[in-house]
């Protein structure tokens, strides 16, 4: 029977399909597994259902000589060497679309708490320090009408672009290539990533995380942003040189941060936990029961493909299709 290893328990929904067409072990932690701890309970295994946390590299598939796809459940794959995976004949697949609108919305609260200062102002009435309306209390920054910044363009920035338009705001993007039905849709305008900066009110990254994305927004694309301006980040951590993100907000070089990633997750600048003007979450982006349910039915059934002889509806590492 088809053997399949989950390295950390999923919802049920996606088990429950798997069960019906294979022999499914969950790890019995609530953790990441130590290496030594994934490369012993994959060595027998058809198929893995991996974290963005587990590292699928050249030990891995030594380990797992019989792997025929691992299933990341995640939309991201960067923890994952495509080009051994590819090599071996090993499908790759990730769980796009099913999230989409929770992180794009995660991405919205993330926006109006940090320009709102809805946790700083939190803290002060759990610490009873409220003693009644006063007019200069906790002023933060408007939303309706300012110039939004959207750095990459896929599926989950323009889902969270299009959820701009009940503020009228302008939409500034930058991305690979133009996407002409997203700017008809939203009234986006295409823009190089300099201006971008300079000229938005709140910048949102949605970017995977490649050798060219990494310290994307440093020290001088901090510098070119508004110092009333807010940056959230619900794409990858090291797109952002998070050192110099401690700086900018310490030095006011822009008003406010949102965080729901980091660059050495799950370790953070910690400086940033002293600081008012930052809200962190702990990569919670996907994290709506309907998305997190979605995405342990869309591993299970790229694993089902598989094994009734499909290519799996996911596939990530699509050269593979060209050595079978």
């Amino acid at each position: 029977m088809f053997k399949v290893f989950v390295t950390r328990a999923i919802p049920e929904e996606g088990l429950e399909l798997l069960r019906k067409y294979c022999e499914v072990e969950v790890s019995p932690y609530d953790r990441m597994l130590t290496k030594e701890e994934l490369l012993e309970k994959i060595k027998d295994k058809d198929a893995v259902i991996t974290q963005l946390t587990d590292r699928v590299d050249k030990e891995f598939f030594e380990a797992a000589k019989n792997v025929k796809i691992v299933a990341n459940y995640a939309v991201g794959f960067d923890n994952i060497d495509l080009e051994e995976a590819t090599k071996r004949g090993v499908y790759i697949t990730n769980t796009p679309d099913v999230l989409t609108n929770a992180t794009a919305e995660l991405a919205w609260a993330l926006l109006f708490a940090a320009a709102r200062r809805v946790v700083e102002a939190d803290k002060f009435m759990r610490a009873g320090k409220f003693q009644g309306w006063a007019p200069m209390l906790f002023l933060g920054k408007g939303v309706t009408g300012k110039t939004l910044g959207v750095i990459g363009a896929g599926r989950i920035g323009q889902a969270f672009a299009k959820m701009a338009k009940g503020f009228e705001m302008k939409i500034l993007y930058n991305a690979r290539t133009p996407k002409p039905e997203f700017e008809k849709e939203t009234g986006a305008k295409y823009v190089d990533l300099d201006t971008l900066l300079k000229e938005s009110d709140f910048v949102s990254i949605h970017l995977p995380l490649t050798p060219e994305t990494r310290h994307l927004i440093g020290e001088r694309e901090l510098k070119l942003m508004k110092n009333s301006a807010i940056l959230i980040n619900t794409g990858r951590g090291p797109v952002v040189d998070e050192k110099a993100l401690v700086k900018a907000l310490k030095e006011k070089w822009i008003y406010a941060a949102g965080l729901d990633v980091y660059e050495r997750e799950p370790e953070f600048e910690k400086e940033l936990a002293e600081l008012d003007n930052v809200v962190m979450l702990p990569h919670i982006g996907s994290a709506t029961e309907e998305a997190r349910r979605d995405m342990s039915v869309l591993v299970a059934q790229n694993i089902i493909d598989v094994i009734e002889g499909r290519v799996p509806r996911t596939l990530v590492n699509k050269d593979i299709l060209n050595k079978r």
